[in-house]
């Protein structure tokens, strides 16, 4: 284990708080996780041209905050108003859009990290899309072909629950690229995002890490739970075996395509409640730094009277 989350590559990010914040929650903010909130360092960024090295990185870990879980899920609750308004902001501007990645292992924790992080928002501006292995029409045309499609529309958060880095990685693991190939598509990604982020979209990557043990356990747990039969496959438990590739691969493709227009985050998500607080702090900040604003009003609308 290294001595240090900076040595793996990764660089704490402050997160801000919205300016609306104490107009919202008033002097009760004043505790320990809003504390936090203003000046823990906590989100792991990847540095661009750093490598890193998955193994290397505590999946149990919670970074930038001592908090316990009840304080945990209390500031979430609150982040939740932020990003309520924040979203709401975004969707009347209409002018931008935030595309969201969710890249992690079978039981990683994406379905359950896009239900709590966007529960209370307005579902008419979150739009999410699930990407399996390509089938039919879909192998008949480049690797983004089927992307493009269900890119967010302005004003609205895209939510990808696997993505086009299925294509980098997954492909290469199992052998159905090589290493030319997968070199080739990193940069058309390259081009993709740099180009979505210059058309208004702002990217934000997120893998939700976890250890083999703890995917062991999951996995468990959707054979022996009833209401958790439904999720599992026999086919994780081939790509279990395929565990240390994987992670291998991750790792190379995470260090070469984390972008200042496009940063990955990696963050620790054997604690859920840890996993939670942590992305919703990264859409809060995220969207504040957009600063989305209200469109203005028609002209002389003060003096409109409602007969």
């Amino acid at each position: 284990m290294m001595n240090s989350w900076e040595e793996s590559g990764y660089q704490f990010l402050p997160m801000a708080i919205h300016p609306d914040i104490n107009r919202l929650f008033g002097d009760k903010l004043k505790d320990k996780t809003m504390s936090e909130s203003t000046h823990a360092e906590r989100h792991l960024l990847v540095h661009p041209g750093k490598k890193i090295n998955l193994s290397e990185i505590d999946s149990t870990a919670t970074p930038g905050t001592t908090s316990s879980k009840a304080e945990l899920d209390q500031a979430v609750a609150k982040l939740h108003v932020q990003l309520e308004e924040l979203q709401g902001r975004l969707w009347a501007e209409s002018k931008r859009s935030l595309l969201m990645v969710l890249q992690a292992l079978d039981t990683g924790g994406k379905d359950g990290t896009i239900r709590r992080v966007f529960g209370g928002v307005n579902p008419q501006g979150v739009d999410v899309s699930g990407f399996r292995a390509p089938i039919g029409e879909e192998l008949k045309h480049d690797f983004l072909w089927r992307i493009y499609s269900k890119l967010p529309a302005k004003g609205e958060i895209g939510i990808f629950n696997r993505s086009h880095y299925e294509d980098v990685v997954a492909t290469k693991v199992l052998s159905l690229i090589d290493s030319h190939e997968q070199e080739r598509r990193i940069n058309t990604i390259k081009a993709f995002e740099s180009n979505l982020a210059n058309s208004g979209t702002t990217i934000i990557k997120i893998f939700l890490h976890i250890s083999k043990d703890e995917q062991k356990k999951r996995l468990q747990e959707r054979i022996d739970i009833p209401e958790k039969n439904w999720k599992f496959s026999s086919a994780d438990l081939e790509t279990r075996k395929l565990w240390t590739p994987y992670m291998e691969t991750y790792s190379s493709v995470i260090s070469q395509t984390s972008f200042d227009f496009a940063p990955w985050y990696v963050v620790p998500a054997r604690h859920k409640w840890y996993r939670d607080w942590a992305i919703v702090n990264l859409l809060v900040d995220t969207i504040t730094k957009m600063n989305p604003q209200y469109p203005p009003p028609e002209p002389n609308l003060s003096k409109v009277v409602i007969k």
